[in-house]
């Protein structure tokens, strides 16, 4: 296991902010993330667990804790038949690009989301009427009490940008998907689709966490914000996409107190216009003021 001491967290989120990790944790085993877990929890340190950071908005004093980190040792994937079998570090983008390979249809949503496999199955991640709920069959996780379990999908309780894995501080080490045989032209043309729509409408050109609150009932969160006048609204180098209004971006220099100043101003304003609480789905780590 690979260990660090303040590490920066900017380095190792999408928004690219963040100061210091007390410790880094770099596992390449099972066996190893369990024994960051165990001593972590020795020293009295809180924890957490990080894959391709991109849903998360670290602060600026940085984590008084350890950060483990499920990356490219947790990378691996493989298919068999419709079932493609992968750890929690493989990226979306490559398990949809297996997919494709294969000739599986199912996850061509997902082609586009830049996270992990841990991260999206923790969360329910899903675009484009997709989520990862519809494709998993079983996800492996360490539990609390530091055993592995493999847990069939139901376990999950999956709902929108939830899980029972959430609640219950399990660590994703892995999962399978299982996919539907398809024409490898047709899904190919269909990831060609959602990207260049990906392209048109979302700021992928700025650091950005993504999709910043979730879609509240009866409404999108992008659609309230653009009405109350906050498309471009600014504080320090956070910003209101231009383009999407669903997106803050790191326009420049941006710090975490920015972006909790915005997003806190964002939500007062469409309450008090629309009546609609909007709530963040991107996860805080660390210390805000």
């Amino acid at each position: 296991m690979i260990i660090k001491e303040n590490e920066p967290l900017c380095l190792h989120t999408t928004f690219r902010v963040g100061g210091p990790a007390r410790l880094f944790l770099i596992p390449e085993t099972e066996e190893e993330v369990a024994t960051a877990v165990r001593c972590s929890l020795d020293r009295g340190l809180p924890y957490t667990v990080i894959g391709r950071g991109s849903n998360v908005l670290a602060a600026d004093r940085g984590f008084d804790g350890a950060v483990i980190w499920l990356g490219d040792a947790f990378a691996d994937m493989q298919a068999d038949g419709e079932m493609i079998r992968a750890q929690a570090g493989a990226t979306l983008a490559a398990l949809a690009g297996l997919a494709l390979r294969q000739g599986l249809t199912g996850l061509e949503f997902a082609a586009g989301i830049p996270g992990s496999f841990g991260g999206a199955l923790l969360m329910d991640a899903g675009a484009y009427g997709g989520e990862m709920k519809d494709v998993t069959t079983d996800v492996r996780l360490l539990m609390p009490d530091g055993t592995v379990r493999q847990a069939e999908a139901a376990w999950m309780d999956f709902s929108y940008r939830h899980s029972r894995a959430m609640e219950e501080d399990c660590i994703i080490l892995g999962g399978t998907l299982r996919l539907t045989p398809g024409d490898p032209a047709e899904i190919l043309a269909k990831m060609q689709d959602l990207a260049a729509r990906r392209r048109d409408k979302q700021p992928l050109e700025y650091p950005s966490a993504g999709s910043y609150f979730k879609r509240p009932a009866g409404h999108f969160a992008g659609a309230l914000i653009e009405q109350a006048g906050l498309k471009g609204f600014r504080v320090g180098g956070a910003q209101v996409s231009e383009k999407h209004a669903g997106f803050v971006i790191n326009a420049g220099g941006a710090t975490a107190a920015d972006v909790l100043t915005l997003e806190r101003e964002v939500i007062r304003r469409v309450q008090d216009r629309f009546g609609v609480t909007l709530e963040p789905e991107v996860r805080k780590l660390g210390e805000f003021a």
